[in-house]
């Protein structure tokens, strides 16, 4: 396996680039090689989505053109995106919205942490996940990554 082939495509679908910027912060305190690819809104991620397979889809709920709600939908309606995991990464609290991304198929929800490190622990976790080999899909009350 050369190093390209465990280079993570990481895929963040989030219109705030405050945001994108945060995240990408937290990323490089991660010790493996990712790339990441950025969507401003709902209809860019299906665009890169038909490009490019990443690796994990990290995808805001407040997104204009397509909300990540519609766009979680429509994912787990394809049978070409099966295998990919999509964390929903918002800073929405409300249990309407997180029951109806468990049930929309979303693997994690991951809530807008306050500081890089928050972050940066919480990613940690999450790619801890074997993801190519183990699509994971928690009970409701472990869906909220914590």
């Amino acid at each position: 396996m050369t190093e390209l082939d465990d280079t993570r495509d990481i895929l963040l679908a989030e219109d705030d680039l405050d945001d994108v910027e945060i995240f990408e912060m937290a990323l490089q305190e991660l010790d493996f090689p990712y790339i990441m690819r950025h969507a401003a809104n709902g209809d860019i991620l299906f665009i890169l989505l038909k490009e490019r397979l990443p690796y994990i889809l990290f995808l805001d709920i407040r997104m204009p053109c397509k909300d990540g709600i519609a766009c979680i939908t429509e994912i787990r309606k394809n049978r070409d995106y099966d295998q990919l995991p999509v964390i929903m990464y918002t800073s929405q609290q409300s249990k309407k919205v997180v029951d109806h991304c468990f049930r929309s198929g979303a693997n994690l929800y991951l809530e807008k942490t306050h500081t890089i490190r928050e972050l940066t622990e919480k990613l940690r976790k999450i790619f801890a996940i074997d993801w190519k080999n183990y699509l994971h899909y928690p009970p409701q009350n472990q869906f909220i990554m914590t």
